[in-house]
């Protein structure tokens, strides 16, 4: 099976990398540098047009558009916003223009969106939610429109909307862990606030999970199905790693520090996956707890 990965040098497409050439799968990495590595083959692209590499489109058997720059880059001035978007959609565009003008077509197309598409604020949300109307969310709803069109070329579409993915390597769970562990822990703003996460195992095996069953198309929302706030997280994270939670930092402070980005630790919305579980997938991390034992136990 060839696939082909865009952003894949990345946390999840290094962890998806690693899963399909343990399979024997071919991996294409579309990149911007030209790195050359022996397991896999970088190919070189703009990230805005099809020059030089659309052609091998007739190749694959899937396709996953990971691309997108972290929206965890402070701070989120006008330019830094339009490089989250640009960052998504044009690579998206040119995905979508490589496979319509290609004479063999991949039969699937996975594109990664993210869970804040559902906005920060409301009642407990699921795949047929209906987008909220606030940056995080108008740009989920970009990120996907700009690949809708693969599936007039008959392509399985799988989108894949996104929450933090724990991993020792990820930043999201490095900024959260280290005042822990550091023994000033404790709640950020009310603390009540979803924590949307997703554990990197779970993570990479819901994709594939997803990716052989031919009959799983459309949105799923990839979070675990336990509905954590971030107190209720951070207190798990003290309680594994054996340190106290007691230092409050107000909400004023974090938004006085980060500006418009403190929406990314200030609000949330809880969300579940309900298509996930009804096709039949089981979470090896449903909690917090356990997900952080395997990470820091």
């Amino acid at each position: 099976m060839n696939i082909m990965i865009s952003g894949g040098t990345g946390l999840l497409g290094t962890a998806l990398t690693q899963s399909f050439l343990a399979e024997g799968y071919k991996v294409f990495i579309l990149s911007r540098s030209d790195t050359k590595r022996s397991d896999v083959e970088i190919i070189k692209w703009d990230a805005r047009t099809t020059n030089g590499w659309g052609h091998l489109i007739n190749e694959m058997d899937a396709v996953i558009h990971l691309a997108g720059r972290n929206t965890a880059a402070w701070p989120w001035t006008a330019a830094k916003k339009k490089s989250f978007e640009d960052s998504r959609i044009l690579p998206g565009l040119a995905l979508a223009q490589a496979i319509r003008e290609s004479t063999h077509r991949p039969s699937l197309f996975v594109q990664v969106s993210g869970i804040n598409h559902y906005g920060l604020q409301g009642d407990l949300a699921d795949e047929s939610t209906a987008p909220g109307d606030d940056f995080l969310a108008h740009l989920t709803v970009k990120w996907e429109g700009a690949t809708q069109s693969v599936e007039e070329c008959g392509a399985r579409r799988l989108v894949l909307r996104t929450s933090p993915v724990l991993s020792k390597d990820s930043l999201i769970m490095k900024l959260i862990a280290l005042p822990v562990q550091l023994f000033v822990g404790g709640p950020i703003g009310s603390g009540k606030q979803a924590f949307p996460w997703i554990h990197i195992k779970d993570w990479v095996g819901a994709v594939r999970f997803l990716m052989a069953n031919e009959s799983a198309h459309g949105v799923y929302n990839m979070i675990a199905p336990a509905q954590t706030s971030l107190a209720d997280f951070t207190k798990a994270l003290a309680n594994v790693l054996h340190r106290p939670y007691w230092f409050p930092v107000p909400a004023f402070f974090m938004r006085n520090v980060l500006g418009e980005m403190s929406v990314l630790i200030l609000e949330g919305r809880f969300s579940q996956p309900r298509r996930l579980l009804e096709s039949g997938y089981t979470f090896q991390f449903p909690g917090p707890r356990e997900a952080l034992i395997d990470l820091f136990g």
